[in-house]
């Protein structure tokens, strides 16, 4: 008997794993809108009332494949790049920086091409678990940030220099998978940048972050000395 359900139990875990990475496919390809409960279904080879079995609705299941998708991104590419915290701020910046573009950059991160798909048809459905996922990793790039501008700086300051550092970490990612998407459909569009690996791209984010860094830090303290003659 234990042994029975033992199997049943491994079964009903099968199908629900095979529904979301059918399903993380398909929202990835399609968006939420386009995708259809009976094409996932069918791509998984179960019947189609196992979606409300396993997710109780298309939303969730839209919800649980994205957060399957992140999960699988994060465990391959950790977000600190495999930097220890003991690690100056500098390598732990580049850690941090390394990994993000990495994961970006993977045609297989799945998570990526669904956010796409979202923001360019919004449902407003993975706002709770994108934030719930993401915040605590921006939250350490925050803490990362603030500690390389020195303990002067205003909350409004590490902003600005986190949103710089992920704007030019996520553009030339974009712009690659845009050349790739133009490339299938045979068409030319926006600014071509020229080819460049991953690695190369990083180190200059990094050095271009640190340099900024470094001069708003200067200019902070300086006004901060001025202040108090």
């Amino acid at each position: 008997m234990k042994q029975r359900a033992n199997k049943v139990r491994q079964k009903h875990r099968d199908v629900r794993s095979d529904l979301l990475k059918v399903a993380c496919k398909v929202f990835a390809d399609k968006g939420y809108r386009k995708a259809t409960i009976a094409e996932i279904c069918k791509r998984a080879g179960v019947n189609i009332a196992a979606v409300n079995y396993y997710f109780r609705s298309k939303e969730k299941l839209y919800v649980e494949a994205w957060r399957a998708a992140f999960k699988a991104s994060i465990s391959i590419y950790r977000p600190d790049g495999g930097v220890g915290p003991d690690a100056p701020p500098e390598q732990r910046l580049r850690g941090r920086i390394l990994s993000l573009m990495r994961r970006v950059a993977d045609p297989d991160n799945l998570e990526f091409d669904i956010v796409n798909k979202e923001l360019a048809n919004p449902t407003g459905l993975l706002a709770e678990v994108m934030h719930e996922s993401v915040e605590p990793i921006r939250r350490q790039m925050n803490q990362l940030v603030s500690e390389l501008l020195g303990g002067q700086a205003s909350k409004e300051d590490v902003l600005l220099c986190q949103m710089s550092i992920i704007a030019q970490c996520l553009y030339p990612l974009v712009h690659m998978r845009n050349r790739n998407a133009f490339a299938r459909s045979r068409r030319r569009g926006g600014l071509m940048l020229p080819e460049m690996d991953i690695e190369k791209i990083a180190e200059h984010v990094v050095r271009f972050s640190l340099a900024g860094i470094r001069e708003m830090r200067r200019r902070i303290e300086a006004a901060r000395e001025r202040a108090t003659e």
